[in-house]
């Protein structure tokens, strides 16, 4: 069995930063890509960015400059280091894994930016 969890969310203000951590635990002999999607209140869950285990990355068009996705993959973690945050980016953050054909997702984390 594999987990993820997440960790990092909180509340930040307007044009502040924030860094997500989510690990990966259990049964992993190989992590293809790790991510990050979002739903906010009353909206679809989203992609947010995506890495693969060759460090390839994809953003979505709303984050690009702004989030900086990365992974450790000796630990099995991934990271979405989040700057110049606004309101639209209050939602609660996923992790994804793609991990031996199957995909895992963590409980979420909640991020809100507020002032």
């Amino acid at each position: 069995q594999v987990q993820l969890v997440e960790s990092g969310g909180g509340l930040v203000q307007p044009g502040g930063s924030l860094r997500l951590s989510c690990a990966a635990s259990g049964s992993i002999f190989s992590i293809n890509s790790m991510g990050w999607y979002r739903q906010a209140p009353g909206k679809q869950r989203e992609l947010v960015a995506t890495i693969t285990n060759g460090g390839n990355t994809n953003y979505a068009d709303s984050v690009k400059g702004r989030f900086t996705i990365s992974r450790d993959n000796a630990k099995n973690t991934v990271y979405l280091q989040m700057g110049s945050l606004n309101r639209e980016d209050t939602a609660v953050y996923y992790c994804r894994a793609y991990i031996s054909n199957r995909i895992y997702w963590g409980k979420g984390t909640l991020v809100t930016v507020s002032s």
